[in-house]
């Protein structure tokens, strides 16, 4: 799964710590998930989604390749 929360994080001038706070979550996770090394969740996704105020599917897709 691949995702563009730093891309929409970053155009709402949002920063990890931020972010990570607002969510309950680390700043690592965030790190992680923008790095695809993690996959969040569902219920994290969504919430991810909601946060940032965009799609789902404009946050997250499936990579073909995979």
């Amino acid at each position: 799964m691949i995702n563009h929360i730093k891309e929409v994080r970053l155009v709402k001038k949002i920063t990890q710590v931020q972010m990570a706070e607002d969510l309950q979550i680390t700043r690592q996770t965030i790190n992680a998930i923008e790095k695809n090394k993690y996959n969040p969740s569902l219920e994290l996704a969504l919430k991810l989604a909601k946060y940032l105020d965009v799609p789902f599917e404009q946050l997250f897709y499936l990579d073909e390749k995979e």
